[in-house]
């Protein structure tokens, strides 16, 4: 068997996992579609982007031939943005390696079909097994060098413990969990939450303010987790908690970045450009709405955060209506914000 990793997606996240691999002294390809960021990342070698300083590691293979994907590989981690995700995957799937595992580090929810990332790829590249990472995971912090956790999950427990064994370094303790749904709804939920996190540091709320987003978005993913059958445990861990932690509180987080700078009035537009990277609650917000309607379960937080994103409501507006809800049982499971 190959040990050949391919990164599907030059962003933040798969260039760094990228270059964890290479690390390891692992042989790992990462892939880009575009020819010029291709160019410049193998004779740079440094994501001048979105890693700025850092220096891939000499067996690191930077490529832009699709073809070059149809070599033997052990596994691939797929690390393109949620919105397109389905049209590379269809793309590129007829010249991928036949059966290679798929690891999934994408967060989001489909718009349309509200189906999770990891049902995407299923579609676009059946008959593979699929497992996914998510976790507390800040790519800049991670390719500098500091120590972080993270879960894989799969249905296929040697397929997790396998991928832990092969991801796990000195710097990087993966945990496994079999519970895809939740792992999988943690990590794309948390970003609209860290939407809303951010309009609060925009606003000049404080810490009160924000806590309380962060504690209520919690029940929001975890109500909306367990209906779509997750295991509520899930979202104690690293995948619920502690990445709703990291994104909603690091001046690293686009999410949180991307809310402050919309409540400061900046329009999403000119914030996105501000970003020089993907917001991915932009792109989940509508699909995770879609999902918890077909659940019956009510995400007021995320919908305060659409309407002012996609309907222009302004964001004190949005605080308003969230705080004039009429009181709820904390712990109730059908509970509001």
């Amino acid at each position: 068997m190959s040990d050949q990793v391919g990164i599907l997606g030059a962003g933040a996240w798969g260039t760094t996992l990228a270059m964890l691999l290479a690390e390891a002294e692992r042989p790992v390809s990462l892939w880009t579609r575009s020819s010029g960021s291709g160019q410049r990342l193998a004779h740079g070698r440094t994501n001048e982007r979105y890693l700025p300083g850092l220096t891939f590691p000499p067996n690191l293979r930077v490529v832009t031939d699709v073809e070059q994907l149809g070599e033997p590989h052990r596994f691939y981690v797929v690390a393109v943005p949620s919105e397109h995700l389905r049209s590379t995957l269809r793309d590129i799937a007829p010249r991928l390696h036949a059966g290679a595992p798929v690891l999934s580090v994408v967060k989001g929810i489909e718009e349309g079909t509200h189906l999770r990332m990891s049902e995407v790829i299923g579609q676009e590249l059946p008959d593979r097994p699929i497992a996914v990472l998510s976790g507390p995971n800040l790519a800049r912090e991670i390719a500098a060098g500091k120590p972080a956790g993270s879960v894989v999950a799969s249905s296929d427990a040697g397929l997790a413990a396998e991928l832990a064994g092969v991801l796990s370094s000195e710097r990087f303790r993966v945990y496994t969990n079999p519970d895809v749904i939740g792992v999988e709804l943690g990590g794309a939920l948390k970003n609209v939450i860290a939407l809303a996190a951010g309009m609060v540091d925009g606003l000049g709320f404080g810490d009160s303010a924000k806590a309380g987003i962060i504690t209520r978005g919690l029940a929001e993913v975890t109500r909306l987790g367990v209906a779509a059958g997750a295991h509520p445990r899930t979202f104690a861990g690293l995948a619920g908690v502690g990445d709703l932690i990291a994104t909603c509180m690091s001046p690293l987080s686009r999410n949180r970045r991307a809310g402050e700078l919309i409540a400061s009035g900046v329009p999403w537009p000119e914030a996105r450009d501000q970003l020089h990277g993907v917001a991915e609650g932009i792109a989940t917000v509508t699909g995770a709405l879609e999902l918890a309607a077909a659940h019956g379960v009510e995400l007021p937080i995320a919908a305060q955060v659409r309407a002012v994103v996609f309907d222009g409501v302004p964001p004190l507006e949005a605080v308003a209506a969230l705080m004039s809800r009429s009181p709820k049982d904390e712990l109730g499971s059908t509970g509001g914000a």
